[in-house]
């Protein structure tokens, strides 16, 4: 429930920030029900080959990513 606590607002200016207010909620529960379905398995990072660096003067280019 919102309630109107200061001032006297038209109905379409209540109606514009109860539309903004609901389009807020709704891209917070969509961005956290995203979040969730997130696994390690689609990680596109561990799809790279990785190669260890080894010490030396081209080592710096082993770990650049992608490989």
């Amino acid at each position: 429930m919102i309630k109107v606590v200061r001032g006297n607002p038209t109905p379409e200016e209540l109606a514009a920030a109860l539309a903004v207010v609901q389009a807020r909620a709704a891209a917070a529960a969509s961005a956290e029900s995203g979040a969730r379905n997130v696994s390690g398995w689609s990680d596109p990072a561990r799809l790279v080959p990785r190669r260890l660096p080894h010490p030396g003067p081209g080592a710096w280019r082993t770990t650049f990513w992608p490989a």
